[in-house]
């Protein structure tokens, strides 16, 4: 009894799911070619979703991420039945509306109107339902003096903002999206969003594709997360959100940190001075003292820095600058600044620059480094001595990540 209570409360049920796909290295297409060439029909077979299960609940709003490739528009595209699973079985109930490719099946040289009418259609609508809804599709869509246009003279936007206006307008049962809610200019994707906790709130079961963790955690009570074609985690979005944030910041170190210094283009490193003293060897240091070229928000960071001497510099200064990739000129300071007693230098040796917290908002960036003499006169002026990059858990923008707290009465 319970059981079949609960299989009538999930609208969608994916048991067992397999899907794989054939990729050929050279396929012919022509009879000639199948005939002349058929020993390059080479292929090999690619597992894009391996096994995986789940149920979603009436009325409940599910969240699919992970990277691209592992699997998630092909979920959607199964619960759709643009495909069929290879293994396992998918059950939908209701009727299903998608908006995975908008604007699909319109026709270029008919009008917006007749498009509307063509593409409801589709979606299994009547055309008495169709009539009644017309005007509201048309008033959302903010196409009222283009509607009668054919659609080739529409811009993109346009183009889009039809289609989604009558995806949204059909009265589904579940709904489907894939990354379409950056649709039009800032206003109509505020009215798209808007419209989209509307139509949760009538009951409509929502499974949603998004890399916008904030849409996800917004309008979705479920996150699920797939990494090469299988759940890794099921639950809460930000809890979910945020394991998926940190597997990707490590993927992202790791990559980074496998990249050969020497393949980077000499051109970037430009440095200029008198050449009595030059660097040597510039080296990050992360948290443990370990060597890096990614670092996370708020951890450890220490600057070690091994130069030559050929000739005495007398009245030395050490300096640093840090950077952002885009040019921003984010901090720099050196020993002068810092009120350090004067000094010259006479044989090879290193120097440290640590800071506790590196309060720097997530980012790529790179540090120049410079021994000087007098007032700014450049030894060595090593400029993007080192590219680093800065991973964060957190969603903040700028430049800076200042510790803070909030405190307020609602």
């Amino acid at each position: 009894m319970d059981q079949n209570r609960n299989e009538v409360e999930n609208t969608i049920e994916v048991s067992h799911v397999k899907k794989k796909f054939r990729v050929y290295m050279d396929k012919g297409y022509t009879m000639k070619e199948l005939a002349l060439f058929s020993f390059r029909r080479r292929f090999e077979e690619r597992v894009v979703l391996n096994d995986i299960s789940f149920n979603v609940r009436k009325g409940e709003a599910v969240g699919l991420i992970g990277h691209n490739g592992c699997g998630k528009s092909t979920t959607l595209k199964l619960l759709t039945r643009i495909m069929y699973p290879d293994e396992g079985s998918i059950t939908m109930r209701g009727r299903v509306s998608s908006l995975i490719e908008l604007g699909a099946g319109f026709h270029p040289d008919m009008s917006g109107r007749e498009n509307i009418y063509i593409n409801a259609s589709i979606f299994g609508l009547t055309r008495k339902e169709i009539d009644s809804r017309l005007e509201d599709i048309i008033e959302f869509s903010e196409l009222q003096d283009y509607i009668d246009n054919p659609v080739r003279t529409y811009s993109s936007g346009m183009y889009m903002r039809l289609a989604f206006s009558v995806a949204i307008n059909v009265d589904a049962d579940i709904l489907l999206i894939d990354e379409i809610l950056a649709v039009g200019d800032a206003n109509f994707q505020t009215k798209c969003f808007n419209k989209m906790q509307e139509i949760k709130a009538a009951g409509t079961t929502i499974v949603l594709v998004s890399h916008s963790m904030e849409q996800i955690e917004r309008l979705c009570d479920r996150s699920i997360w797939i990494n090469d074609g299988k759940i890794v985690l099921d639950g809460n979005p930000k809890d979910v959100d945020m394991a998926y944030l940190e597997f990707m910041n490590n993927e992202r170190k790791a990559r980074a940190e496998s990249e050969d210094e020497k393949k980077k283009d000499p051109a970037e490193r430009k440095r200029y001075g008198n050449q009595k003293a030059m660097f040597e060897k510039i080296r990050l240091l992360g948290k443990d003292g370990k060597e890096g070229k990614v670092f996370e928000t708020g951890s450890p960071f220490t600057i070690r820095a091994q130069y030559k001497v050929s000739k005495k510099v007398e009245d030395a200064v050490f300096g640093i600058g840090i950077f952002r990739n885009d040019g921003l000129w984010v901090y720099g300071t050196n020993t002068r600044i810092a009120q350090k007693e004067r000094f010259d230098l006479v044989k090879d040796g290193e120097f440290l620059f640590r800071i506790d917290s590196l309060d720097l908002i997530q980012g790529a960036y790179w540090l120049d480094v410079t021994i000087e003499w007098g007032n700014g006169n450049p030894v060595d002026y090593y400029k993007q001595a080192v590219k680093f990059e800065v991973v964060s858990k957190y969603k903040d923008v700028g430049v800076a990540c200042f510790g803070h707290d909030w405190t307020y009465e609602v």
